[in-house]
């Protein structure tokens, strides 16, 4: 059972599904598992809560 852990700014309702939907079929397309065995699981950060390159992805965001 392929699990895909994803970590993103909050996105909308819609976007969720579209990311499941999504990432799904590209595992299901490249695994050849059945899509009822992928998990998908989305945790949301606030852009204050990531950083890259030692800057808050907040900061990042306003340039």
């Amino acid at each position: 059972m392929p699990v895909l852990h994803l970590a993103i700014v909050p996105q909308t309702k819609e976007k969720k599904k579209e990311l499941i939907e999504k990432l799904t079929k590209t595992v299901v397309e490249a695994t050849n598992v059945p899509a009822e065995a992928v998990v998908v699981l989305i945790d949301e950060y606030s852009a204050e809560s990531i950083g890259t390159g030692g800057v808050q992805l907040s900061g990042k965001m306003k340039k």
